[in-house]
């Protein structure tokens, strides 16, 4: 396992580093504790990325705030996602190795350097889905000529019926 890990590490030597956490953010739009399962290539849920320490499955603080969504990771770098690289969120029921209840993992869709890729968050409370994702859609970028509106996202449709 080491060795396929350490394989891994060297494939994905060019994807591009996080960015660092902003030294001030806005005060949180919603904040949750939980797990933080990891970062996958975008749309493949088994293609966990294991550079910069984006495969480590921790303990981890969402907070969702104006600039973006900040994970505050136990035992790992704290991950910056930016509000202007969001391409979505939605809710899954697994990803790479975990597998939970329908709609229990929060999706963070968003763009790493120039790829697509997903970030797995599970709320401890299963009560603070709807405040996340209403916060995501709320700071996630409008599509080219249309208004931000969280009834235009599927994640939120999802979350309200």
């Amino acid at each position: 396992m080491g060795l396929g890990w350490r394989n891994r590490l060297r494939r994905q030597a060019g994807v591009a580093s996080p960015p660092e956490v902003p030294a001030t953010l806005g005060a949180p739009l919603a904040v949750a504790d939980g797990q933080y399962i990891c970062t996958t290539t975008a749309g493949d849920w088994l293609d966990r990325i294991a550079t910069h320490s984006l495969g480590l499955r921790t303990g981890a603080v969402l907070e969702i705030v104006e600039q973006g969504a900040v994970l505050r990771r136990s035992g790992a770098p704290d991950l910056f996602i930016p509000a202007a690289d969001l391409t979505g969120v939605r809710l899954e029921s697994g990803m790479a190795g975990k597998f939970v209840e329908k709609d229990g993992l929060l999706v963070i869709g968003w763009r790493l350097g120039g790829q697509g890729v997903d970030t797995g968050f599970r709320p401890r409370r299963h009560g603070d889905r709807p405040a996340l994702v209403a916060a995501l859609n709320r700071i996630l970028p409008a599509p080219s000529g249309t208004t931000n509106h969280p009834a235009d996202h599927t994640a939120a449709k999802k979350e309200n019926q």
